[in-house]
């Protein structure tokens, strides 16, 4: 027979491993942007990360929650902002904002995932279908390199009905995303 007094010692410590397993089970992804061009890049990403300066070189981290769906980063080029972080680009502009919330307008070369909506794994492509403005690469540390050099990169998606270019990653992986690979 258990005493009523080592019970709720026993429930909170059930709880807590309960909640450590969740957490651990529901893990986002760790992305690393990288800008390899001579030029500055201002890459943008929705629905998490807003959008920065990088200058040649430079990189930036992002960490995306587990359950992001429709995820899009994107570089941005030839942007000016003001301290207040309004500007314009001219190419990938997302309606003047240096912190983006919403997509920015075509051309664009968009990486697009999603983290954590197939059970164990993620899903990601490079698409084109609205443009091309930048190299990239986009690899999961798991997967396969998805290389998109040109308007017509064989890798990436070039039309709404194009087949077979969304790629599974196991679930919990890291992404690279380079400009000017």
């Amino acid at each position: 027979m258990v005493s009523s007094s080592s019970s709720p010692a026993k429930a909170s410590s059930t709880v807590f491993f309960l909640l450590t397993a969740l957490v651990a089970g529901a893990s986002g992804a760790t992305f690393t942007i990288k800008n390899n061009c001579r030029y500055t890049v201002w890459p943008a990403a929705t629905p998490v990360g807003g959008g920065r300066q990088l200058n040649s070189g430079e990189t930036w981290t992002l960490n995306v929650p587990a359950g992001t769906s429709s995820g899009r980063i994107w570089g941005r080029t030839g942007c000016s902002f003001n301290s207040a972080g309004r500007g314009r680009c001219a190419s990938g502009d997302c309606a003047g904002a240096l912190s983006c919330t919403l997509s920015g307008q075509p051309p664009l070369t968009l990486a697009e995932f999603t983290i954590g909506g197939g059970g164990a794994q993620d899903f990601y492509d490079i698409s084109v279908i609205d443009g091309y403005n930048l190299p990239m690469d986009f690899s999961c540390s798991n997967g396969v390199n998805l290389h998109c050099g040109g308007p017509k990169c064989p890798d990436a998606y070039l039309y709404p009905s194009d087949n077979s270019k969304n790629h599974p990653c196991r679930a919990n992986s890291n992404y690279r995303v380079t400009f000017c690979p």
